[in-house]
């Protein structure tokens, strides 16, 4: 098995930079505030869940089983939020892997529906299938998570199909359960055709 490490991706709107401990301060900040949109998404709340959350990543981390970034907006350098690489595979050997999912997004509220989330997936995307060369990218979502779906959809995105009970549900104020997965997937084959696209909603903001 490879290594998932991965430096700062750096856009016009965002940079994306390796989790460390420092940034558990700012991420608990920018998890602050409107929670509404968090419905689906495990964000921390407080100091101590984004110590923990932070400490989880970095464990993870270190097992190459995650390459997890906070997301800090460039116009003002504050953390505005995380998204990771996850979940990734080396069928064939290399050192880098062949596949990988995009995951464990969140954004504060006043980042949400701004260019910082369509550049990051640009950036994303762009280190796994320009740098890692990887076949395939998953990005997955709870399935009654319409927004996210739709969202994802928006990038070019194709529905693969739906596991029941696969992975742990975390809704605000419902016991954990097994929810059912949407799963989406960009394949090298489709990554001009969703980098065109990418770029053309930038250059609209």
């Amino acid at each position: 098995m490879g290594r998932l490490t991965v430096d700062t991706l750096t856009g016009t709107h965002v940079r994306l930079e390796p989790l460390r401990p420092e940034h558990v301060s700012e991420i608990a900040a920018a998890a602050d505030g409107d929670r509404s949109t968090y419905t689906w998404t495990a964000v921390p709340a407080g100091f101590g869940e984004a110590e923990r959350y932070v400490e989880g990543l970095l464990a993870d981390a270190a097992r190459s089983l995650v390459a997890p970034f906070v997301q800090r907006r460039r116009s003002d350098a504050t953390i505005v939020g995380c998204t990771r690489f996850m979940d990734p595979h080396w069928p064939f050997g290399r050192d880098e892997p062949d596949e990988v999912e995009i995951g464990g997004t969140w954004l504060s509220a006043e980042a949400q529906r701004t260019a910082i989330n369509t550049e990051a997936k640009l950036l994303l995307l762009s280190h796994a299938f320009d740098v890692w060369r990887v076949q395939r990218v998953a990005i997955c979502t709870d399935e009654r998570n319409e927004l996210s779906r739709r969202a994802i959809e928006r990038l070019g995105a194709r529905l693969d199909g739906v596991l029941p009970k696969h992975r742990r549900t975390h809704q605000v104020g419902v016991p954990p359960t097994l929810r059912n997965t949407a799963v989406y997937s960009i394949v090298d084959d489709d990554w001009p055709a969703v980098r065109a696209g990418l770029v053309t909603a930038l250059s609209a903001r």
